[in-house]
């Protein structure tokens, strides 16, 4: 029987040093390291000057890597890299004509949303053609528990979880809105999930106001939030209802397109296969 270190050994056989150097150096780019010099990146990853300058050389090449100066960003490459990655998960193949549908129906900009740490990814959005203009695009990313996605996507964290998630005692604001703390912000997401949707006015943005909906997966976690964003700072009751209700709907059905079952059911049976249901 062969021994952890033993497949470690053979696992290091067949890494490519150059490769792994390169994407070591792609990866000290950040949003709070936009621009980095090639004497920076030799300090950060502990290698010669001239070994760097042949990795940037080549990303540069390849449109992984800008440059400006004496100062690297990166490329365009990358960008085109991530969303061939969106575009093949299974979430945004199945939701993005859920989306198209949900978009038509309510006339306002659709979002499907996932969570990396402490933010929300947008991973796929549909806009009708309106003059209406939105500051999102798929990639975009904003502070989970700032907006109410983020709130949709918080649901599934104990207090404990959202604690280690949150360590600091007040969280930034940006609305008189926002949770003060993480007491808060979990009163406040067990409230959303005991109502089974979330719905914000001037939540994140005081002009903006959002309903939204969490998608499960096969084993009934959170993986992401289907919402509307509505161009107003307040919603006509009479519109409300039947807001919730598309997005629900919405949500609920790419659920069940994941293999999500609800505790009352015994079929994974996508919605829109039904006349008559009610929302999960």
């Amino acid at each position: 029987m062969n021994k952890p270190d033993d497949f470690k050994d053979a696992q290091d056989k067949y890494i490519v040093p150059g490769l792994e150097r390169g994407l070591l150096l792609l990866c000290e780019f950040s949003r709070s390291n936009r621009t980095l010099s090639a004497p920076e990146l030799a300090r950060r990853l502990k290698l010669p000057r001239s070994t760097i300058f042949r990795l940037l050389t080549t990303l540069e090449t390849m449109g992984f890597i800008t440059r400006n100066g004496n100062e690297y960003r990166l490329g365009m490459a990358v960008l085109r890299l991530g969303f061939e990655y969106l575009a093949s998960l299974e979430l945004t193949e199945l939701g993005q004509p859920l989306l198209n549908r949900l978009c038509d129906e309510v006339r306002y900009p659709c979002n499907l949303v996932v969570r990396d740490g402490r933010s929300i990814v947008y991973v796929a959005k549909v806009s009708p053609s309106t003059p209406l203009t939105s500051s999102v695009n798929v990639g975009t990313r904003l502070p989970a528990h700032a907006t109410v996605l983020g709130r949709v996507l918080l649901q599934d964290l104990s207090l404990a979880e959202l604690r280690e998630l949150y360590p600091e005692e007040h969280l930034e604001r940006f609305s008189p809105n926002t949770p003060a703390t993480v007491l808060e912000l979990f009163d406040l997401v067990q409230h959303d999930r005991q109502r089974g949707y979330v719905h914000g006015e001037g939540f994140f943005e005081a002009s903006i106001s959002t309903v939204a909906a969490p998608v499960r997966d096969h084993s009934g976690k959170v993986m992401a939030a289907l919402g509307a964003t509505i161009p107003s700072a307040h919603i006509e009751p009479g519109r409300l209802d039947g807001l919730v209700l598309k997005v629900q709907s919405s949500a609920n059905e790419l659920s069940h397109l994941l293999n999500y079952v609800s505790d009352s059911q015994t079929n994974v049976t996508p919605l829109w296969r039904s006349t008559h249901h009610e929302p999960v």
